[in-house]
């Protein structure tokens, strides 16, 4: 596994990380506790030090598991989790009160002393930012949190944020179908020192090519709720897969690793979301993957946007 910098620590992260989101009921159909665990115990023994969840993955059952998967482990893992949702993301809360609240609540449920990446899911449009990450400053004053992180956030909140305190992490959804950051996000974070962390970077597992047709997906697979997942925009998005698949054919790799490779070599960190030990070697092997700046023009020609939007209303 290759490294990098995370932000300005001057700490290695792996350059490919692991979202559990799908570990957890409620998200992308049945799950396993058991193989969830193994496959997060092989992601640190293949190098992938960096674990992302969130308070509201599974209304808590996310950071317990992961709490599980680090019993012994503790020293080989950068873990990242995110509060701002409320169970069943009921609402945003941003207040200092509610920051305060949900640090010990992760913090219990993941069973560790201190967290070394905590993000603010979704800034709330009812606190000002400086508020709110000057309560998450306080934490690290306190020793509960290591270094301080953004998810979703405009330009505007992420220089904010970063007068109050240095922000590490901006992590938002990027991929080969999810590029409207290019524009304004990550030419910001660039500028200030801060890590783009790319989560969904095979748009939600769209990319991968396992999805051919609507009925496969389990009835409670949450994905069937959104817009590139639907009606017409399904059949054309499999038709760029195929497309992406022919040029990953001539590179001998996955289309999943192409995209990863693609979100690489674009400076972001991508964070693959998977609960299978297969799938998770198979995006490793991305970080072996490099694409030519004439393979990038290429991809980017075959794959310019996703038909449909990456929420309903976008």
């Amino acid at each position: 596994m290759k490294t990098r910098k995370l932000g300005n620590t001057g700490i290695d992260v792996s350059s490919i990380g692991l979202g559990l989101m799908g570990m957890s009921p409620g998200m992308y159909g049945v799950i396993d506790d058991e193989e969830s665990i193994k496959t997060i115990h092989r992601a640190m023994e293949l190098g992938v030090t960096l674990l992302d969840t969130a308070d509201t993955y599974g209304n808590g059952h996310n950071e317990e598991l992961l709490g599980k998967a680090l019993k012994g482990r503790r020293e080989q893992a950068i873990v990242a989790t995110k509060f701002t949702f409320g169970p069943n993301w009921q609402f945003i809360g941003g207040h200092p009160d509610y920051v305060k609240k949900a640090i010990d609540e992760s913090l219990r449920r993941l069973n560790l002393e201190y967290i070394d990446l905590y993000y603010q899911h979704r800034v709330d449009p009812n606190v000002p930012i400086e508020e709110t990450v000057g309560a998450m400053a306080d934490l690290v004053k306190a020793g509960k949190v290591n270094y301080l992180g953004l998810s979703e956030a405009d330009a505007s909140n992420i220089r904010r944020a970063h007068t109050v305190h240095p922000i590490t992490a901006l992590q938002t959804e990027y991929s080969l179908w999810s590029r409207d950051v290019e524009e304004e996000i990550i030419p910001v974070v660039n500028e200030l020192g801060i890590t783009f962390v790319a989560y969904s970077p095979l748009s939600r597992g769209f990319i991968t090519g396992e999805l051919r047709k609507p009925e496969d997906f389990q009835p409670d697979d949450m994905r069937k709720r959104l817009p590139r997942f639907q009606g017409d925009n399904f059949q054309k998005n499999v038709d760029i897969v195929d497309k992406l698949a022919e040029i990953a054919k001539e590179k001998n790799c996955s289309v999943a690793q192409l995209a990863i490779a693609w979100t690489v070599a674009k400076g972001a960190l991508p964070i693959p979301g998977t609960k299978r030990r297969k799938y998770l070697e198979e995006n490793v092997g991305a970080v072996n993957i490099q694409l030519t700046s004439d393979e990038l023009d290429r991809i980017d020609a075959v794959s310019p946007i996703a038909f449909g939007g990456r929420y309903p209303g976008m």
